[in-house]
């Protein structure tokens, strides 16, 4: 299953790759992309998993929304970060998880720009590029790079008064527009703690148990217990954690 995960991922990367900068956009929404690239990506991708686990059920941000026919199911973001791609700014990735009856035991990110490979298995050590990763030991607020990101539709629910509050308190806030790629900065120490709202399962499902896996800690904002089908999101080196949920508060 993970020799899946990662010929899909990489081989998902090379459609990307090789489509960056000539695919034409569509609007999905006001502020959300959609390409020909993250199709084909999606398609090359399911076809990967099919033709290994036929009766595997997938979710993916495009084009599946299967039923569950085992207890098994994949949940696939073809190009997390689409919008960045459309505009060639060099921040995307592939994420690919696995469910195993509605727990993600698989987890696969790839960056085809930097040809990095994040990855994590249950109960094992998260890696990048096949070695150990961890997640930082800060442990104040005041002393932290935070990464966090806006949802498309911000007339339902938005992200200012959160991001003022901790770009006032933390040492510094980047955004970059991949919360699957943000997960795994937190987890190998690339940044401290992130943070979002209106997430999707395809957007957080791999990067979640990517950053447990090295050590950190994943819950919602309020710091109750998430699943890749809540859309608020916390994920830190674990130390910061409560005094951030304490400031979400």
């Amino acid at each position: 299953m993970r020799d899946t995960a990662v010929l899909a991922a990489k081989e998902a990367g090379k459609i990307l790759l090789s489509n960056l900068g000539k695919v034409k956009p569509d609007l999905k929404s006001k502020r959300e992309f959609v390409t020909v690239a993250d199709r084909l990506a999606e398609k090359k991708i399911y076809e990967i998993i099919k033709s290994t686990f036929s009766d595997h059920s997938v979710l993916a941000e495009e084009s599946y929304n299967e039923e569950m026919k085992s207890g098994y199911r994949w949940i696939v973001d073809p190009l997390d970060g689409t919008n960045n791609y459309v505009y060639s700014y060099p921040f995307f990735a592939v994420s690919i998880a696995l469910e195993n009856e509605k727990e993600v035991v698989l987890g696969v990110v790839y960056d085809p720009l930097r040809d990095e490979l994040f990855e994590a298995e249950k109960g094992r050590n998260a890696k990048l590029n096949g070695k150990k990763i961890e997640v930082t030991q800060t442990s104040r607020v005041k002393e932290t790079r935070l990464l966090t990101g806006f949802p498309y539709f911000m007339d339902k629910e938005n992200n200012l008064n959160n991001f003022v509050k901790f770009a006032i308190n933390a040492l510094e806030i980047r955004i970059d527009g991949s919360a699957a790629l943000d997960l795994c900065y937190v987890a190998c120490g690339r940044a401290d703690g992130y943070w979002e709202l209106g997430l999707k399962p395809w957007d957080t499902a791999a990067g979640k148990l990517i950053v447990e896996c090295a050590g950190g800690k994943v819950t919602d904002i309020n710091g109750k217990n998430f699943s890749p089908y809540k859309s608020s999101m916390l994920a830190t080196n674990g130390k910061i954690h409560e005094e951030m949920v304490t400031m979400f508060r």
